[in-house]
């Protein structure tokens, strides 16, 4: 038996679990777990459905049967094969934090996924990369050639031929062809002092204007800096007797992990969007 996800946004409309569950049931298929969610301010409909069935027969007589019902109910569905692993892309600069907690847990198999390379505007990843055994690659971008530099950095990335990219504090801005082209597979993560302290030493600052949490979100990349929909956030309290560097590393905790569960719920089909937020069936 194998495992299929069927992940369904359409306008809402009367009977659309039962029509849904009907069909799979006509074409043998057993619902292994179902989540669904009406989002009535937009009134869409959102469906996740785990399905089990005899791989020799459902994948491709399904999509093509389950077509109609989809026309009919003006859906964006896809269904996609569980056992076929992601290939995910890391991006990272200087700091490790968060590349190296993704390594690690692709190396004890904790991602539904495979990491495929590492790349980066900096040599100072490689050293782990190399550890690890996973490819790397370095595009350096400088002030004066950055257009080229951007251009030879998505090339690569295109080299990879990448299901999923990660900004593990990857700090250049994506240009907006490549938004564009891998639009809803760009995850990033950074703090959650944004957009209070942009800039450099956000924690200096915030512990000088004594913030009281500190925190991380992890979101889909879009053409606006910082502004696209939200998969998680995790937030810890800090008070007066914190120091800036006792937050920094506090908050790099709350981003390996954030990152992380944001990245598996990518893996296991479990986000779609509606407009700029994300409905997350956990």
């Amino acid at each position: 038996m194998n495992t299929y996800r069927l992940l369904i946004s359409c306008p809402d409309a009367h009977g659309l679990v039962a029509k849904v569950s009907q069909f799979i049931f006509e074409h043998n298929g057993n619902i292994k777990e179902a989540h669904h969610h009406l989002d009535a301010q937009n009134k869409r409909f959102f469906m996740r459905i785990e399905i089990e069935s005899n791989p020799a027969h459902l994948l491709d007589d399904f999509k093509q049967a389950f077509t109609q019902l989809a026309k009919q109910y003006q859906m964006n569905w896809q269904m996609n094969d569980a056992n076929q692993r992601k290939r995910i892309l890391i991006m990272g600069s200087k700091s490790s934090h968060c590349v190296a907690d993704l390594l690690h847990r692709g190396h004890e198999n904790e991602l539904e996924g495979n990491i495929i390379g590492i790349l980066s505007n900096h040599n100072k990843l490689s050293k782990i990369a190399s550890w690890y055994e996973v490819d790397f690659k370095q595009v350096a971008i400088e002030k004066a050639t950055k257009t080229a530099d951007m251009a030879k950095m998505m090339n690569t990335v295109d080299s990879f031929n990448p299901d999923v990219i990660v900004l593990a504090r990857y700090m250049q801005i994506i240009p907006k062809s490549m938004c564009e082209k891998y639009q809803g597979k760009i995850i990033n993560i950074h703090h959650s002092f944004l957009p209070s302290f942009v800039g450099a030493n956000p924690y200096q600052r915030a512990a000088d204007r004594g913030v009281k949490l500190i925190g991380a979100t992890c979101h889909y990349i879009t053409n606006e800096l910082d502004e696209g929909p939200i998969i998680e956030q995790d937030v810890l309290r800090v008070d007066h007797s914190d120091s800036a560097a006792e937050m920094q590393k506090m908050g790099q905790d709350i981003e390996k992990i954030t990152l992380a569960k944001g990245l598996q719920y990518h893996l296991e089909d479990r986000v779609l969007t509606c407009n700029n937020k994300t409905v997350v069936f956990r």
